[in-house]
């Protein structure tokens, strides 16, 4: 019995456009405007993360609203402590370092911890080579969140330099927990044309053509001569 052929599921060509502009047009913000976002829209986004993907199912993610706004300055303290320690370790480039905005955390509407919860060595499903899923798992999740600020015109920055020991001390994390972002968001008075570092000159995209391969490391996509699936 022949298969029954597949439906057609793709998406209109406006609705395609619309994904594939969110994600060209997403930006790692740093420059706030203030504001406010409804709780309604930021519920929107945090559902969108709560839909990512995760290894079996998981769902190591945990969202941490910080409201109080001695909390936020403790927050940015840390972050400054380890900004001077992260400028101190790239050597030469300390004081372009110094020059660079990292962060917005005392300026966006919103600010957001978002974490690895505790207890997730019961689960093995996909991890039990790959401990880090659920690290991979939280940052699609991120990502997921990120895209749908963009879409809702707001802007998101995705803070990395804190010690996470001090901020799980800080906001009474059990053990286990873990956090891996500050997320700054709400509005922005422009989205960056360009990657802010990339403007700054700090680092630029790399060709698409130089991270593919195939068959074996290093081996160019396409270069054995079999027909490319890109």
């Amino acid at each position: 019995m022949p298969d029954k052929p597949a439906r057609d599921q793709t998406f209109s060509p406006a609705e395609r456009d619309a994904v594939y502009r969110v994600i060209f047009e997403r930006r790692d913000m740093r420059h706030f405007a203030g504001g406010a976002v409804p709780p309604e829209l930021m519920r929107r986004l945090l559902t969108a993360a709560h839909h990512a993907p995760s290894v079996g199912f998981m769902q190591p993610w945990r969202f941490l609203r910080v409201a109080s706004p001695v909390l936020r300055c403790k927050l940015q303290a840390l972050v400054e402590q380890e900004r001077v320690q992260t400028a101190r370790a790239l050597g030469e480039r300390e004081d372009a370092f110094m020059r660079l905005k990292v962060e917005g955390v005392n300026d966006a509407a919103e600010v957001w911890v978002v974490a690895l919860a505790d207890g997730r060595e019961r689960h093995v499903f996909g991890r039990r080579t790959l401990p880090q899923m659920d690290l991979a798992s939280t940052a699609c999740a991120i990502q997921n969140l990120w895209l749908a600020a963009r879409a809702e015109g707001l802007g998101m920055g995705w803070v990395s330099l804190f010690d996470p020991i001090a901020v799980a001390c800080l906001l009474g994390m059990p053990d286990g927990a873990e956090p891996i972002a500050l997320l700054c968001i709400g509005p922005v008075h422009d989205f960056y044309e360009e990657p802010m570092l990339q403007r700054q000159r700090w680092a630029s995209r790399c060709a698409l053509d130089d991270v593919l391969f195939e068959d074996t490391w290093e081996q160019p996509l396409g270069s054995t001569g079999s027909k490319s699936t890109s």
